[in-house]
């Protein structure tokens, strides 16, 4: 980690700055790729399924019988943990759901917005160092909660043309209704543009690596709905002198080991914490199975000492990190001036672990800074929000005079018209 003591706040921009990497080729890959399976749909995604994931499948499709042998592969331990971060997490969406409330803005002119939820949704699931089964319950709980109908999710399959156990086990808990073996940017083809036999879906929801990404952002550009820009995930920790540095390494590890181009920022308003906090780091990171990844991810990261706790502050909510964990004494009021993050970790005992899995809160978060202006997922993310309007006649004369005025001021005749006819015929 590079380490910056009482930067300027002309330095601030470099410090926050994430890794970019030239896409160009990428981008071209990914369009071929959506191109060709828009062209030629199932065959397409068999060859790419057959030269990226290195399985034949025939067909792609979810058995039900495989969902027998997932639920006898895993531990009961396991399928326990799985359940109880299910109820968690739809017991906080759930609170997420509001009934319509009708708005009488004048006498007989009734108003209401109501949420309704997308018809058809697909969720991506990476299936590669690390099947995340996790991100099923964070995106197919509030889809569900939602009213989506159908909710199309996509995984790479393994070598032996399998899905994770635990990723069909979580779909089936949350009410996934279309399970397939497909990974990569042909997930995003088959899911965006619709085959034979992966229906279209008019939002996409997921995480990837950057092939996925970047398919979901040249969709986006063709008018079908993503959840969020998306880039690397990343943590920010701010420590004082009260933190543990243990746990501050712990937090700091356990996102360097999503991989190579995640990113880490210690921000101290304690000087000795640092040099404390990497001694821990090397200590733990000599232990972690996914020590190479985790290693690299910290070659991109920064550590920095700020001594005064207001500029600290001020750095953080200009990295607006996903993550943002506040290890000090006073968390409590420090969260309360935060305003750039995707979730907040407050307190000693608030490891961003909780909320990766199993605190309640959803782990889909913006990244790359776009919590600047983006939220997380939410039950908001998949719904609609539609208007309502009702008059009764004594309500459309309430208003006819202000409508009649606009309109023709306007020059829109019609509009106005639209008003005026129904008032000649009382």
């Amino acid at each position: 980690m590079k380490i910056f003591e009482q930067p300027k706040q002309q330095e601030w921009t470099s410090i926050i700055s994430r890794p970019v990497m030239d896409d160009t080729a990428l981008r071209a890959t990914a369009r071929n790729v959506l191109d060709d399976v828009r062209a030629r749909g199932d065959e397409a995604i068999i060859e790419y399924t057959e030269k990226f994931d290195g399985v034949l499948l025939k067909d792609f499709a979810f058995d039900e019988n495989e969902l027998i042998e997932a639920e006898a592969a895993l531990s009961q331990e396991l399928k326990t943990a799985i359940q109880t971060a299910a109820e968690n997490i739809t017991t906080f969406h759930q609170a997420q759901l509001q009934a319509p409330s009708v708005i009488e803005t004048m006498p007989g002119v009734r108003c209401w917005r109501k949420s309704v939820g997308i018809e058809t949704v697909g969720i991506y699931i990476p299936g590669g160092t690390a099947p995340l089964f996790s991100t099923v319950l964070m995106l197919g709980i509030p889809a569900h909660l939602a009213g989506c109908k159908r909710i199309v999710l996509c995984s790479p399959p393994d070598k032996n043309g399998q899905l994770h156990p635990a990723i069909i086990y979580a779909a089936k808990l949350v009410g996934v209704t279309h399970i397939y073996k497909i990974g990569g940017v042909q997930a995003i083809a088959a899911m965006a543009y619709g085959t034979k036999t992966v229906p279209k879906v008019y939002k996409i929801f997921g995480p990837g690596n950057q092939y996925v990404t970047c398919a979901k952002q040249l969709v986006q550009m063709e008018g079908l709905a993503i959840d969020m820009p998306a880039g690397p995930s990343e943590v920010c920790v701010l420590a004082d002198a009260s933190a543990n540095p243990d746990f501050v390494a712990a937090d700091l590890l356990s996102q360097a080991e999503h991989g190579v181009d995640s990113q880490v920022l210690l921000v101290s308003t304690d000087q000795q914490m640092i040099p404390r906090v990497l001694d821990a780091v090397a200590k733990q990171l000599d232990v972690l199975p996914r020590k190479a990844l985790a290693a690299k991810a910290l070659e991109n990261s920064r550590a920095v000492y700020l001594s005064d706790l207001e500029e600290a502050i001020a750095l953080v909510n200009a990295y607006a990190a996903e993550h943002l964990i506040l290890v000090m004494d006073n968390a409590t009021e420090v969260a309360e001036q935060i305003v750039n993050a995707g979730s907040v970790f407050i307190g000693h005992y608030s490891p961003e672990s909780v909320g990766d899995y199993a605190s309640g809160t959803n782990h889909t978060l913006p990244t790359n800074g776009f919590a600047h202006a983006y939220s997380g997922v939410s039950v908001d993310a998949f719904v609609k929000k539609i208007t309502y309007q009702q008059l009764s006649q004594q309500g459309l004369n309430n208003i006819a005079e202000t409508v009649r005025l606009m309109a023709e001021a306007e020059g829109l005749d019609a509009h106005a018209r639209a008003v005026t006819i129904r008032q000649s015929q009382n």
